[in-house]
């Protein structure tokens, strides 16, 4: 009636080992390290560069605990680690003036960075710790303001410029057009070219707004606005590009698990946990560039750009290795278009970047380039609403989807635009309105905290059980032990993020694992005051318990994956907690728990008694004459 067969028993031992071999690598902790790599296509990382570091570090008086070759054939790197942080910084300064001769062209990049300590055969089987959150392991936050005006002031530049290709190859003549404001006027010799012009670009625009302005000198203007939905939806377009874009670029900085979210209209919160190197971060979630192809204006000649001379569609640019030029405002091709983006060196063996363009990016290209052989076109990149001219080569012949930023410098430069390009442009500038570092120091004293609260709950669960229920409380400790087993194992395999509100679910976990074991105990209770035989009541308890948990858990279980679906942030960090937590307690309280009861009293053909607590019999008459009888 109480016997499990074998391959149960062996079902329970093997998840007890996995959850045991998935759950150690969070006792291992991690060790500050330094990552060199290779800052020059030309330099290379092998066994010699570790030696190179072992011997420069010894040579400086902050000795690495280890310093080993990390990496892959394709991507190779020397990783060293080290007692303290302090020891840390301290290499991290020797290393970089030891090993570059220039430091402001370095052949190595020498990178802070937290490394686990879990035995290599541990990584090869997937067994890793789980991730934990800013509030545990320390880090950056970051929330940043989009630039609203910017995002419409570029997508009134595309209208300015869209407008004017559009009207010139429908053939539809014009008296000028120009940017006033936050719109665009089109002037019209004649009320009937003006109309023809109003349905040419309401057809290829549902999100203009068109009117009439009054006629001055003879001339009829056709004023062009966005409306004000498409205004708004604007914004937000440009919000969401940007955290599409800040979420490529966090991903070359190798950060696991950062968090990119939207907060109110206009607003991005960044989290980027276990980020030491706050300066680099900061540095490169806020670069705003974005890539400008614009045609350089003919009419003016090199060297003698004055402000009056300047034509009125054009603009005279003086930063960058590529100034003073002054080009057209009309764009050619932005850094949207842009599929591919790696540092490489030119035909002269200087660094370079060179560029893949998409398809429409590619037809773009070859159009402009088609009809400007011999002229000369610029290559701009706006950074905080400033531009800088990269370069302003000739363009010798038709170029398509693939061409070369030449005249960077420093191969450096070369890496950095090509992460910011590759990652995509911005759609606006956006600004740092609030930067919050929280030190491993705290994150630590989170995570004691939070261990304290889970063992001494678990240590009161567990006495008052024992107290209460005798061996069946001891046989519910240990299925409530395994139950927090199997979810820590889990988080770790699935490399979920804990944050000190994952702490909480798990102590919620834990009350609610142990509260089917409640139910089942009081259940066989139930079945030892109805007169039935212990193991009868065993076996009876734990069926008709069971419909109960079902019931309980499936109701908690629709909150938690409501919490998940509809939740963001800490909320959903709870929530993925609370339901991993709730199918682990149904495990371990009914199959665990009753594997342990079958085992201990199973092979028992004669029972007469259990150790279940006291159980009450009222309102029977046994053998003796008492009216109670107390039965263990």
């Amino acid at each position: 009636m109480n016997r499990y067969p074998v391959w149960k028993y062996i079902l329970i031992v093997v998840t007890v080992l996995l959850g045991l071999l998935y759950t150690a690598p969070n006792y291992f902790g991690e060790s500050p390290a330094l990552l060199v790599t290779s800052g020059k296509s030309t330099v290379k990382v092998n066994s010699d560069t570790a030696t190179q570091v072992e011997e420069a570090l010894k040579r400086d008086g902050v000795p690495a605990t280890t310093v080993a070759m990390e990496g892959n054939e394709n991507s190779t790197s020397v990783q060293a680690r080290f007692a303290t942080t302090d020891e840390q910084f301290k290499a991290k300064l020797a290393l970089e003036r030891d090993l570059n001769r220039d430091p402001t062209d370095p052949d190595y990049i020498v990178t802070v960075n937290l490394a686990t300590n879990i035995p290599r055969w541990m990584e090869v089987l997937r067994a890793l710790p789980m991730n934990l959150g800013l509030d545990l392991r320390g880090g950056v936050h970051f929330l940043l303001q989009v630039d609203a005006k910017a995002t419409l002031d570029t997508k009134i530049k595309g209208i300015l410029s869209s407008a004017r290709s559009i009207l010139r190859d429908k053939n539809v003549r014009h008296a000028g057009i120009e940017r006033v404001g936050d719109a665009v006027e089109i002037k019209f010799r004649d009320a009937q070219t003006r109309d023809q012009a109003r349905s040419v670009l309401a057809n290829q625009y549902a999100d203009l707004a068109f009117a009439d302005a009054p006629a001055e000198d003879n001339e009829l203007k056709l004023i062009v606005t966005l409306k004000p939905d498409a205004l708004k939806r604007t914004v937000e377009d440009g919000v969401k590009q940007n955290i599409a874009t800040l979420s490529k670029r966090i991903n070359e900085l190798g950060v696991s698990e950062p968090i990119i979210q939207q907060q109110g209209a206009d607003r991005i919160v960044v989290e980027l946990p276990g980020v030491q190197d706050v300066a680099r971060a900061k540095d490169i979630i806020g670069r705003t560039a974005t890539l400008e192809l614009r045609m350089v204006d003919p009419t003016v000649v090199p060297g003698t750009e004055t402000t009056a001379q300047i034509p009125y569609n054009s603009e005279l640019m003086t930063n960058g290795p590529g100034a003073p030029v002054v080009v057209s405002k009309d764009v050619i091709l932005t850094g949207d278009y842009i599929s591919s983006a790696v540092a490489a060196f030119d035909q002269n063996q200087q660094p370079a970047v060179s560029i893949d363009l998409n398809g429409d990016g590619g037809r773009k290209m070859r159009q402009a380039t088609r009809d400007n052989v011999g002229k000369r076109m610029a290559i701009l990149l706006k950074e905080k609403g400033k531009y800088q001219v990269l370069s302003a080569p000739v363009i010798q012949s038709e170029l398509g989807s693939t061409f070369q930023i030449t005249n960077m410098g420093a191969i450096d430069r070369a890496n950095e635009l090509a992460l910011l390009l590759r990652s995509g442009a911005l759609s606006a500038p956006m600004e740092f309105v609030e930067e919050r570092v929280v030190g491993p120091q705290l994150g630590a004293e989170n995570i004691a905290r939070g261990l304290h609260s889970t063992v001494y709950g678990f240590i009161a669960i567990a006495v008052f059980m024992i107290i209460y229920y005798h061996l069946f409380g001891f046989f519910s400790v240990l299925a409530l032990a395994c139950n927090l087993l199997f979810l820590l194992a889990l988080l770790s395999r699935l490399q979920a993020t804990l944050t000190l509100p994952g702490i909480a679910a798990i102590a919620l976990a834990l009350g609610m694992a142990i509260d089917a074991n409640v139910l089942i105990n009081e259940r066989i209770r139930e079945e030892l005051r109805a007169g039935h035989a212990p193991q009868a009541a065993i076996a009876a308890g734990f069926e008709r318990a069971w419909a109960t948990i079902l019931d309980s858990n499936v109701t908690t279980l629709i909150v938690g994956l409501a919490l998940l679906v509809f939740g963001s942030g800490p909320v959903r960090g709870f929530a993925i907690v609370h339901c991993l937590g709730i199918l682990t307690s149904m495990f371990s309280a009914v199959f665990v728990s009753r594997g342990v009861v079958n085992l201990w009293y199973g092979r028992k053909k004669k029972l007469s008694k259990i150790s279940i607590g006291t159980v009450w019999t009222q309102g029977l008459t046994p053998p003796g004459g008492k009216s109670a009888v107390a039965k263990k």
